[in-house]
């Protein structure tokens, strides 16, 4: 007899257990870099880059950078087929930032 993930998960796995799990992935996938972000959703340089109106070698610079205007960090996001949120964190407060 075959079993489902999500019901060989849940014999396995205490609540505790997957919530630390899910934790984890989520720390992980907060943690990205741009180039991970890329590389997550198995994309080349040259495919982003072709979207974002950009050379590979200027997509590659934008990925190691440290430092990024807002308009750069958006049309690679959207490159990638996402949207760009800003959110400043104030201990509990979560505030997500409106463009103009």
């Amino acid at each position: 007899m075959s079993k489902t993930w999500p019901s060989l998960k849940q014999s396995r796995l205490s609540a505790e257990a997957q919530a630390r799990v899910r934790a984890r992935v989520q720390a992980s996938v907060e943690a990205l870099s741009l180039k991970g972000m890329r590389q997550a959703l198995e994309l080349t340089q040259a495919e982003v880059g072709r979207s974002a109106e950009m050379t590979q070698s200027e997509l590659s610079r934008v990925e190691s950078r440290t430092d990024h205007l807002t308009s750069t960090l958006r049309r690679y996001v959207e490159a990638l087929g996402g949207t760009l949120e800003i959110t400043a964190v104030f201990g509990e407060l979560r505030v997500k930032l409106k463009d103009g």
